[in-house]
């Protein structure tokens, strides 16, 4: 199924061949989006043909740049939303996602967090992650550490997968 997704969203930012590093634009911008993030980008880098080294250093820059916005402002913008007609539906989305996956970084804290971000499962990643340490208002600074562990930690196994098994397949 991810690698669907990550195959319509090569094919949207298709134009991006022409220009000069075009491929690895695309990565970045998977490796930023919310669900797909590095491991959406590491597949797309696979996909796409792009030197494993190349790929691997653009897919953490992507996946990591989001983590301090989500973790200092989340909740603000949360907050802000669950109070606005126009977004409350998202933020309830939202709400309900955190509840659902709150539990495992209540009961092991930042460890909770390493392993949530770095094992590559639907639903998990440092967007998700850091979104639930932003409302239970875990330590930021710790949090962003146990991100960054965690994006590692998925980026090796991702890397294993993409460059690995799927490039055999494919």
């Amino acid at each position: 199924m991810v690698e669907s997704i990550v195959a319509f969203f090569i094919n949207i930012f298709g134009f991006l061949k022409a220009v000069p590093l075009g491929r690895e634009i695309t990565v970045f911008i998977i490796s930023l989006m919310p669900i797909l993030e590095l491991r959406g980008g590491l597949i797309a880098a696979s996909l796409l043909d792009l030197n494993p080294v190349i790929a691997y250093i653009i897919c953490i820059i992507g996946n990591v740049l989001p983590i301090p916005f989500i973790l200092w402002f989340m909740k603000k913008i949360l907050d802000w939303m669950r109070n606005s007609k126009h977004f409350s539906r998202l933020a309830k989305w939202l709400d309900k996602k955190v509840e659902k996956r709150k539990g495992q970084l209540e009961k092991y804290g930042y460890l909770g967090l390493v392993l949530f971000v770095g094992i590559p499962l639907p639903g998990t990643g440092a967007w998700t992650g850091c979104l639930i340490a932003s409302v239970l208002e875990m330590d930021k600074k710790k949090s962003f550490i146990a991100a960054l562990i965690g994006v590692i930690m998925a980026s090796i196994i991702m890397m294993i997968l993409s460059y690995g098994f799927l490039k055999a397949i494919v």
